[in-house]
């Protein structure tokens, strides 16, 4: 924590009496839909290049992204000095795209969707000798998600009884991170997948790297591969104890909105996954089977708040 102190936000974890009622479990909120950048990518973006020698450094870097990363990457470059380049998918998200221009780093977006981005990615950082921040299948990337781990457990009561940690899944840097630091804690990991981009809950019910074929989701950010290969986040979630679940796509529009309505939040598809899995058929809250058996505090990780405004409008007037 101390290497990215100064670079990220300290989020709120906010306990939510009308959820907890509901649930008969304390909720906890980790609001880092609130973080710099609008997403937690910021701590690993930051924790990795704030590892590169100055060598490396000085010949710049390149990412790959659906959005949040790529834009994490262009803001702690330019905070450091860096010349970044970032490949995003065709059908990143307009509102992210342009935030992360407004950071000044220079973007390439490729025609096709994020493997095809990977790809001139990597071509690029091979010919060009730049390092590659990989949004996810990186230790120090890793290492800096699970920095929200240890905010959280430093926040909860000591004395909680053992409680669920929903984390968000796609490539597995976030919940290898969190998953990381809950293994010395009584606490439980639970990640939880987009049903329309769930390559990660694929790969490990299988036991070995998937692909699947990119569909368009409101959780734009958890979508895109695991890496080919995947060298560090998958053997990680494979060994780690954990409860997986996966939500569908009306889920993920009924938790956005009841963030917006019920907890006067905006948080993007991708970060709303997590309080999806709380809410039943119709957004109303609902405890699902499998995390009925404990009865410590429930902590929802509210992953990015970058939602275009357009369509959340959309999504209220459904």
């Amino acid at each position: 924590m101390r290497r990215i102190h100064g670079h990220v936000l300290t989020t709120p974890l906010l306990l939510h009496p009308a959820l907890s009622r509901h649930l008969q479990r304390d909720v906890w909120l980790k609001l880092e839909s609130l973080q710099l950048t609008g997403s937690f990518k910021v701590r690993g973006a930051a924790n990795r290049l704030l590892a590169l020698p100055p060598e490396e450094r000085s010949r710049g870097v390149v990412a790959c992204s659906s959005g949040n990363h790529a834009r994490a990457v262009a803001h702690t470059a330019r905070r450091l000095g860096v010349d970044a380049l970032l490949f995003v998918p065709d059908w990143v998200d307009p509102g992210k795209l342009k935030a992360i221009e407004a950071e000044g780093a220079r973007v390439v977006r490729v025609d096709g969707g994020y493997d095809e981005a990977e790809d001139q990615a990597l071509e690029w950082a091979r010919s060009e000798r730049r390092a590659l921040i990989h949004p996810f299948d990186d230790p120090h990337v890793v290492a800096g998600q699970g920095t929200l781990g240890l905010e959280l457990l430093e926040a909860l009561p000591s004395e909680a009884p053992a409680g669920d940690v929903l984390v968000p899944l796609s490539g597995g840097g976030l919940a290898a991170g969190v998953g990381l630091v809950l293994e010395d804690s009584p606490h439980r990991l639970v990640t939880v997948s987009a049903d329309r981009a769930a390559v990660m809950r694929a790969s490990l019910r299988e036991g070995r790297q998937v692909t699947l074929p990119e569909h368009p989701t409101l959780a734009s950010a958890l979508s895109g591969g695991i890496g080919r290969p995947n060298r560090v986040t998958f053997p990680l979630l494979r060994r780690l104890p954990a409860i997986h679940l996966e939500v569908d796509e009306r889920a993920v529009e009924d938790a956005v909105i009841f963030a917006f309505q019920a907890l006067g939040l905006v948080v993007e598809g991708g970060g709303a996954v997590g309080l999806a899995a709380l809410l039943a058929q119709g957004g109303r809250p609902a405890l699902p089977e499998v995390l009925r058996e404990r009865s410590g505090p429930l902590v929802v990780v509210l992953s990015g708040g970058n939602l275009d405004p357009h369509r959340l409008v959309q999504l209220l007037g459904r």
